[in-house]
């Protein structure tokens, strides 16, 4: 957005050209357009920063959310331009530009192209320079806030109403945590209210709208209400077996739980598990993780689990010597105490290609630790098995400078060729997608791992597929609109169902369990204090996706951009899981299952973190049901 402000391109005399709008410099965003004549939008994108390590996606989604149209962006494509048509229509486009981005991208159509801009909330979502200029409304008795964060750019936001020229100023001050940031609240009333707001200062900004709409105009006569029709989901199920779907889990606490968690763990139901072991505690202590371990195992039923070995709390990676070698001895030991009883995955350091200063330092400590590990046959007899690199990200680089070298999948390239024999499973952690409509890329991701390792005979992956930690940010950088709210539950559904879709992956695990305040409230409950424990929204969502997750995964045709949905089964219980991401209401067409349905139930899981019966029709060998915005699925029913 250098410059929002509407640029004019006229011709000359008879043979001038329609005017242009142009928005510029946007990272994280949503723009909706609504034409009343032929046009056509057009996308040009530059480097931001490490473009060449990361390849992105950015979609147009028609009024219906059907999609209309996809551009995969190749990480040596840099720059480069894409355009669509747009037709005419009482709905809008919405052209996404899924955060975060490593381009900055230009947008232009024609001026009569009515133009919203969606901002991401705290995440930066945009370029600007100072005294850009955009417009808002305020409905008639809406209590509107206008909020703001500090990236290092733009300080201050200025809004002034365009009625009276009333006038408030947000200074946008730095925070120690990420997801802290400054609001103030709009005069309420009984009138329409339209604002200008000016963007103070140059550079990175993050602004946008509570208790209204938020969506921002480039001049008052396009501040139109945004509509959406319904839309058509096609489904058709196939009796054709993919493979098994991933065991969902957690990353679990590094120490012993007290019993008033259990509970909650109950709740969500882990099928596996990530650790730590750091070798700084088990030189000196080599038994110190035997307890919690046993616990995971025996009492909450745990036995596929990986463990990455860190140097401490503070130092992610690993060095050839001493220390080193006594942890993993210990973590070794421990293991074999568990009697046998499950997987356990070890991986040499936490994020190598993001914590080692290049690969070949990561491939001595990796050949080292590996030999440790094969040296005694009874490890493997106690169900270790070596998994690599667990990566920072798979695809793309990780945030580091000189991402290009150092993205995960090409490290795992190079150690699959030079110590294959060595490696049981490849495991890697997906963090930064936090757009919902740009969740397929987990399906992606996994279906270019297990190209890497390639297929057996029977058609599964030859090394075991591990995504052994996500969630929508890395690190402390996050918003409370995401971690806190509805939004995290619908993108760790679509997250399970991307990831589970072709029946490759073997583990799926979201980091992390519990909130570490105040920088880290990421986990899906939240610690109220020694002895009090609450499920947050993803925690219940996580309850009703574990109560549905079969054995399973059955191949299904699905036309649907904005639903996503895994068809499983386990025996002769068949069950669809599904997210509707889109706030319209989708009206869903099953074809494949016999009618009626043998114990058939429809279940819903909505904003209010409750599960729910919904009706459903069954006829002439078609199922179809209602589903509403931004709401969760189960389908269940016996095979006849």
């Amino acid at each position: 957005m250098k410059r929002l402000v509407l640029l004019l391109s006229l011709g000359f005399a008879l043979e001038a050209q329609a005017a242009s709008m142009r928005w510029a410099d946007i990272r994280d965003g949503s723009l909706y357009l609504q034409a009343d004549r032929p046009d056509t939008v057009t996308v040009r994108w530059v480097p931001a920063w490490q473009a060449d390590a990361n390849e992105e996606h950015i979609y147009l989604v028609d009024g219906r959310g059907k999609l209309a149209g996809e551009r995969l962006i190749a990480a040596s494509e840099t720059s480069g331009s894409q355009s669509w048509p747009l037709a005419p229509g009482a709905a809008s486009y919405q052209l996404e530009i899924p955060g975060y981005s490593f381009r900055r991208y230009k947008v232009e159509h024609d001026e009569h192209t009515v133009a919203l801009f969606a901002p991401a909330k705290v995440h930066f979502s945009a370029e600007t320079r100072d005294g850009d200029e955009m417009y808002f409304k305020v409905a008639p008795g809406e209590h509107a806030v206008l909020a703001g964060k500090f990236h290092g750019g733009v300080g201050a936001l200025q809004a002034q109403r365009v009625g009276d020229n009333q006038q408030l100023l947000l200074a946008l001050k730095p925070y120690r945590a990420y997801w802290q940031f400054d609001q103030v609240a709009l005069p309420v009333s009984d009138r329409e209210q339209v604002w200008r707001l000016r963007l103070r200062g140059s550079g990175k900004v993050a602004f946008w709208l509570d208790g209204t709409a938020n969506l921002f105009a480039q001049n008052p006569q396009q501040l139109k209400p945004l509509r959406e029709d319904d839309g058509q989901t096609r489904l058709t199920l196939h009796n054709e077996v993919l493979g098994p779907t991933p065991n969902l889990g957690v990353a679990l606490p590094y120490v012993m739980p007290p019993p008033s968690s259990f509970a909650v763990l109950d709740a969500l139901g882990p099928r596996a598990a990530s650790y730590y072991s750091f070798v700084d505690i088990t030189q000196g202590r080599p038994q110190y993780e035997d307890a919690f371990r046993r616990l995971y195992q025996d009492r909450f039923g745990i036995t596929q689990d990986i463990t990455l070995l860190a140097g401490s709390q503070r130092v992610h990676d690993l060095r050839v010597g001493t220390m080193s070698n006594s942890g993993l001895d210990a973590w070794l030991a421990s293991t074999r105490a568990l009697g046998g009883k499950g997987i356990h995955y070890i991986g040499f350091a936490d994020e190598p290609n993001l914590n080692y200063p290049d690969y070949a330092d990561y491939q001595n400590i990796f050949n080292s630790m590996a030999r440790q590990v094969r040296s005694d046959p009874a490890n493997a007899k106690a169900g270790v098995r070596i998994a690599m690199p667990a990566s920072s990200r798979l695809v793309n680089g990780p945030f580091a400078d000189n991402a290009a070298d150092k993205r995960g999948i090409d490290w795992a390239r190079r150690l699959l060729a030079e110590s294959g024999d060595q490696i049981d499973a490849l495991a890697w952690h997906e963090w930064m997608i936090r757009d919902l409509l740009a969740t397929r890329v987990y399906r992606d991701s996994v279906r270019r791992a297990a190209d890497l390792v390639g297929l057996d005979a029977n058609g599964r992956p030859r090394k075991a597929l591990l995504l052994d930690q996500t969630n929508m940010s890395s690190g402390s950088s996050l918003s409370p609109y995401d971690q806190e709210t509805h939004f995290a539950s619908m993108w760790w559904a679509s997250v399970a169902i991307n990831s589970a879709q072709d029946g490759l992956l073997e583990m799926l695990n979201w980091f992390q369990a519990d909130d570490e305040k105040p920088y880290y409230p990421k986990g899906m409950f939240k610690v109220l204090d020694d002895d009090h424990f609450e499920l947050k929204p993803v925690g219940m969502a996580q309850q009703f996706i574990q109560q549905h997750w079969l054995r399973d995964v059955m191949l299904l045709e699905n036309d649907a951009f904005e639903v996503d949905v895994l068809a499983m089964a386990t025996d002769l219980q068949r069950g669809l899981l599904g997210v509707n991401k889109g706030t319209r209401l989708q009206r869903i067409d099953l074809s494949g299952a016999n009618c009626p349905l043998i114990k058939g139930s429809l279940r819903y899981f909505g904003a209010d973190n409750r599960s729910r019966d919904a009706p459903f029709h069954c006829q002439d060998g078609r199922i179809s049901f209602e589903l509403p915005g931004e709401t969760l699925f189960a389908l269940s029913w016996i095979a006849s």
